[in-house]
């Protein structure tokens, strides 16, 4: 071990192999993560006609919620997403409970 200014500097010798698969571990790991943030915004945004599906709601009383912004939406060109979270806090706001 050397000092130098107070800070200690450590050498370790590894099997090439070993960091080898060290890096390949590394790099399936980033891959891990960006799928998941993949699926975490596909989880989060849904397509129109899905959402449609999941209130079970016809494409005119869908399209009336989007006129009358009943629920929130992004539009880009042709094609409608909503989250996730707005459908169940619609859904939650409309709900009757048992007596």
């Amino acid at each position: 071990m050397h000092t130098q200014n107070n800070q200690s500097f450590l050498i370790t010798v590894v099997p090439q192999d070993w960091l080898e698969e060290m890096k390949e571990g590394l790099e399936e790991m980033k891959s891990l993560i960006i799928k998941q943030k993949e699926t975490e915004f596909g989880e989060q945004w849904i397509e129109s006609p899905k959402a449609r599906q999941m209130l079970g709601v016809s494409a005119k009383t869908w399209q009336t919620y989007r006129d009358n912004r009943i629920i929130p939406f992004s539009q880009f060109g042709r094609k409608i997403y909503v989250k996730r979270q707005d459908l169940e806090d619609f859904l939650q706001s409309n709900y009757i409970p048992a007596k």
